[in-house]
């Protein structure tokens, strides 16, 4: 009896991703030139990093000319400065968006509403009458598994609490 070939079951990596480059919205935006964003590398920004991660890919995929710029500056936590978005229309004016405090949907919103046109306009008007969110919020990710006990008190970067962080 042949054997089977072990084919995985359910979609495959790529179907996934390009699933989620052609979600909809699809956000044309051809009256901007370019788009410059200055974040944190890490420990803040939650929101304008996300929108970096998930929207920025999607801009990308259906404006492939537009120039973007992703500048990642480390930050100690003692600094204070707000991540911020750049954009350049085809006109030569400039507008910028203070991506503080704000998860990435709403980042992405606010760009639409600035550069979205027509189409975005449509899409806005056809989720009103149906009731629905503008932008659907995003799915939860699957929980990551549990490690076993041993893994738990084996782990060297597990911070020490009780007796074990007052005895040498």
């Amino acid at each position: 009896m042949p054997r089977r070939p072990k084919v995985p079951l359910g979609p495959s990596r790529l179907s996934k991703v390009l699933a989620m480059l052609k979600k909809e919205p699809r956000p044309q935006l051809d009256t901007i030139k370019s788009l410059k964003l200055t974040l944190a590398f890490r420990n803040d920004h939650f929101g304008a990093r996300h929108f970096v991660k998930e929207d920025l890919r999607r801009i990308r995929y259906v404006n492939p000319s537009m120039d973007i710029q992703v500048n990642k500056i480390p930050k100690t936590p003692e600094e204070q400065w707000p991540p911020e978005m750049q954009v350049e229309f085809h006109n030569g004016t400039t507008q910028s968006i203070n991506m503080d405090k704000k998860w990435s949907s709403a980042i992405f919103q606010e760009l639409m509403d600035m550069a979205g046109g027509t189409p975005w306009q449509r899409w806005k008007k056809q989720r009103a009458a149906a009731g629905l969110p503008v932008i659907d919020p995003p799915t939860p990710k699957a929980p990551k598994p549990a490690k076993s006990i041993e893994d738990l008190f084996l782990d060297p970067n597990r911070p020490q609490t009780g007796a074990a962080a007052v005895l040498p």
